[in-house]
């Protein structure tokens, strides 16, 4: 992949799984925070899958839209927009009651001094979201950073493990899922709580940050050690699959790839495709933000694009020049400080 289409053109494909899946989703399908950066590739996917299965369906994006051209190319793309404000109650209680919600509204970078804001977006925004659609199924996205880091020898946590998070960012995500847990116990809707770890698009992500810093000749720091990420059309792939197994009370996924990814392995792979030598600062950590997806897989499958696929794609949109987004991932920060 080279150039955006060929990218937006991949995300967009849909599988034979999702084909099937997507045709057994009763009702329309309503994606809010759509506006961010997995929400318009998850929405024309989600399209084409429905052109494909044959089916007549809605899918509602809602956002604030306010920036580019994000609402005009999907409704190119046949997804309904609404431009809403979901920190405005009238606003959020005017969006159309929908069977399917996928839940991506939410904040992280700029927490830090910014504390107020993030909570309201990521704790109290979920509460009103769950009592206006109390009578749908949800699936709502969260983040590993919900879990403590834990040794890389434990092979990642588990859905079964504690939580733990460190920072504001991450508390105030467990406290979006402590909410729409609330509210799924009392009104018995159906949810899964979504906990993604760093998916990949070219134009962002850990392995696109790696990639420029090897590429620029930059020494990498290796302390954080390890990671997990996953292909952005896998993930989304997921999100849109996991309406279907919407539960009472509701099921949480760890969704990402399923290596345990050294840091340093990492970069090596890089120097090759860049003919550089790389060096390295700092020394490995023993602990990580590492997950388990291991019951993810088994009711989806594993991911359709390798690790080595997304390395490669990586660096050959960067030698190409490809467009990239200045959205850093911190994937490095270990206090928990976004």
């Amino acid at each position: 992949m080279k150039t955006i289409q060929d990218l937006e053109n991949k995300l967009a494909q849909p599988s034979a799984d999702l084909i099937r899946d997507i045709a057994a989703i009763d009702g329309d399908i309503m994606l809010l925070g759509v506006g961010g950066k997995m929400g318009p590739s998850l929405a024309r996917l989600a399209m084409n899958a429905i052109k494909e299965a044959g089916v007549q369906k809605k899918v509602i994006g809602a956002s604030r839209f306010s920036s580019g051209d994000v609402k005009q190319e999907l409704e190119a793309a046949g997804v309904e927009t609404i431009s809403v404000d979901l920190l405005d109650d009238a606003q959020l209680q005017s969006l159309p009651d929908v069977k399917n919600v996928i839940y991506m509204a939410g904040n992280k970078f700029g927490t830090t001094g910014n504390e107020h804001f993030t909570w309201a977006m990521n704790a109290y925004l979920p509460g009103r979201v769950a009592e206006k659609y109390k009578d749908s199924r949800i699936v709502v996205f969260s983040t590993g950073n919900v879990y403590p880091m834990t040794p890389i020898a434990y092979g990642g946590v588990s859905e079964e493990d504690p939580t733990g998070s460190n920072g504001e960012y991450g508390q105030s995500c467990l406290g979006r899922e402590r909410v729409f847990e609330y509210f799924s116990h009392k009104h018995g809707t159906p949810l899964v709580i979504y906990r993604l770890n760093y998916a990949i698009d070219m134009r962002y992500g850990v392995l696109l940050e790696m990639a420029k810093q090897v590429k620029a000749g930059k020494p990498i720091d290796v302390t954080m050690g390890s990671l997990n990420c996953i292909w952005q059309g896998d993930a989304n792939e997921i999100a849109i699959r996991a309406l279907n197994v919407c539960s009472n009370p509701p099921k949480v996924l760890n969704v990402s790839g399923p290596e345990t990814i050294s840091l340093r392995w990492l970069a090596t792979m890089f120097g090759q495709r860049f003919g550089v030598d790389v060096s390295f600062v700092g020394e490995e950590s023993p602990t990580a933000y590492i997950s388990n997806s291991a019951k993810a897989h088994q009711l989806f499958g594993y991911p359709s694009v390798s690790l080595l696929q997304m390395i490669d794609w990586t660096a050959e949109w960067l030698n190409a020049g490809g467009h990239v987004w200045n959205k850093p991932t911190h994937f490095q920060e270990r206090e928990g400080k976004y």
